[in-house]
This record gives C-alpha cells, structure tokens and sequence, in this order.
C-alpha cells in the first residue's frame, strides 16, 4: 500500500495542474535510412485536440512515466518544436518528464533513439559514429515538418535542441560547435576518469582517418535557434574558435554534485567560459547529479536495477539531502521554459 501511494504522490508531482486544459498527444514512428542502417525509432508529444483519456507513456517496474493520449490529433496553430537528444546508453523515455512539461505549454517535442548508444541498442559499429548524432536530430527535424497532419504546424525560426549527456554534446554540434578529435585526446591524457573520455574510448568515433575527418566536420544545422545542455560530456573536445562564435543563444545546465566521472568545473562550467557571454546562461543545481536529469524512479525502483545490474542503482540518486527529483525536474522546466520563450521571443 505504501509504495502505491508513493508512486501515485510522484505521479502528481510530475503531472502538470494544467494538464486537463492542455490536452497532449503522442505518437511514435520510425525513420527509414537504408544507405546508412540507421532506423530511427521516433517519439513525439504535441498539443492535442482530444477529449479521450489519457495514458501512462514510458512508465515500468523502475520508471514512473507521464501522461499522453495516444495517436491524438493534433491541435490547430503553428507550435514551436524541441528535439531531445539522450545520453550515453539511454533512450528517449529519459526525458519523458521534460517533453510532456513541454508539450503541455505548447511545444512539440520530438526524440530519438539513437543506435549505438541507447539502452536497446549498443553496437559498437553503429556507436563509434559519433558525427551521426546530430544528423539523426536533423533527420527528426525534417520528419516532423513534413508531417504537420500527425503531429501540427511548427512555426518559423522557432527549433530548439536539448540533450543530457552525451545528447548535451549532440546539441552543441548541431548548433555549431566543432570537435577536435586530437585536443580531446590530449586532454583525456590529462583527464582520464572524466566520463566523457571512458565513453569516448569505448566508442573509438576516430578510429579510423575516415571516421576522424566526420568528427571533425561542420555538424550544424541552420535551422536550430536555441539550445539547451543538461550536465553535458565531451565538451573539452570543443576548439575554442568554434564555441567563441557559436550563432544560436545557449541554455548550459549542470548538477553540482560532483563526481570523479562528472565534475561541472571541467564539463560545463569549462564550456561557459569559452561560449559567448551575451547569449549564454549558466545555471548548476547544488543539489542535482548528473541522473537527476533522467526519469523519476519508483519506490523500489533502484532495488530492481541492482539486481539486474549490479551498481547501476546510483542512476536512481541524487545529491545528499536533496530535493525530491520531481522538483528539482520542476526547476530545469522552468529554466528551459523562461529560456525558450525568451531565445524565441528575439
């Protein structure tokens, strides 16, 4: 009875009050690519003309998820849209929290799974391209503008991008940021037990002359007008010419609770340093980890994921003492929110 009430309490916590005068839709799809084999599994939320009941999406034993109505018509007007981007072997039920916030206010929001580094799919051949992340958000992009009938009208110059992670990284690249394969090297010999550079070892994206010269190259796309990093990886890869003049304004989210793997002084404390003053903003949550950005575990939640994989339970904690995750997830809406309508609004 206890952990029912618990679950049903963060539910409502996690459940927008205008969530009946909001109505949000969901549809999933998956994008074709047989030049590259790289199926994209696709999930959309988006303000909905619906009067039917809404359903749990992405909840499980571990996860609590939110609310949508499946396959909803969409609402009439045009909308701005926000790609989400997951990180380093997550999938895009991480954010389910962050994109039904969203839509609820108006936004479509669109995520992918991408192959390689999800939770479904670790291939190490699909994973070391790393240069493909951002193509897949672009691939999402046009997706949801050719389809206004499923999912709504996006309006003009109104595209934002948002990852957690490894997917904080992706939005910098789709925004305009540059990697440097061998200044990333160089400072993982510095840094080794940054969790960027384990990561990036594993994924071996350069390890081949090929596969460095993708890394290196322009990744952006012009249509992304806003951008928003949540605890990002790799940064230190990022040349300093390229972030100097980075075009779109940039919203940079850390956890403050540091880490050997994750520490915001030499992630995205670093990264603000070298972005430019007038469009960027800092925020670092004193009380968040580098999961507090992922979904809300259930009770007994963190009990399942030990005993399937020994030591990946932390996923489920956040800083000592800390707020309850829902409300700290609260704090990152309304940052993301103000944000937005403000990148948009110039």
């Amino acid at each position: 009875m206890r952990t029912a009430f618990c679950s049903l309490l963060l539910l409502c916590l996690t459940s927008p009050a205008f969530a009946d005068e909001n109505p949000i839709g969901f549809k999933t799809a998956t994008l074709p690519d047989v030049e590259n084999q790289r199926a994209l599994q696709l999930a959309v939320w988006y303000p909905a003309a619906a009067t039917a009941k809404p359903e749990l999406i992405a909840d499980n034993a571990v996860f609590i998820g939110a609310l949508a109505v499946p396959d909803a018509p969409p609402a009439a007007g045009e909308h701005p849209l926000v790609v989400l981007s997951h990180g380093y072997g997550g999938n895009w039920r991480n954010q389910v929290w962050l994109a039904s916030a969203l839509a609820h206010q108006g936004y479509i929001v669109a995520a992918v799974n991408h192959p390689g580094t999800t939770s479904k799919d670790r291939s190490p051949a699909a994973a070391a391209q790393l240069w493909q992340r951002p193509k897949d958000l672009s691939r999402t992009i046009d997706a949801v503008l050719a389809q206004r009938a499923q999912f709504g009208a996006v309006k003009h110059n109104q595209i934002a991008a948002v990852g957690h992670s490894l997917g904080g990284w992706t939005v910098l690249e789709i925004a305009g940021a540059r990697f440097d394969p061998d200044l990333f090297n160089r400072d993982c010999n510095v840094h080794p037990k940054l969790g960027g550079c384990i990561g990036y070892r594993q994924m071996n994206p350069a390890g081949t002359p090929a596969g460095k010269v993708q890394l290196a190259a322009d990744l952006s796309d012009k249509r992304i007008t806003a951008i928003v990093s949540l605890d990002l990886g790799l940064s230190r890869g990022f040349t300093h010419a390229s972030l100097a003049v980075l075009p779109v304004p940039a919203l940079v989210i850390a956890g403050g609770v540091p880490s050997e793997e994750m520490d915001p002084n030499l992630e995205s404390a670093a990264l603000v340093k070298r972005l430019p003053k007038a469009s960027t903003q800092y925020v670092e949550i004193a009380d968040a980890t580098h999961f507090s950005f992922m979904a809300i575990c259930k009770p007994g939640g963190m009990a399942l994921i030990e005993a399937d994989s020994p030591g990946d339970g932390m996923i489920c904690r956040d800083g000592e003492g800390a707020r309850p995750r829902a409300v700290i997830q609260q704090q990152v809406v309304g940052l993301i929110s103000e944000f937005l309508e403000r990148s948009f609004r110039h």
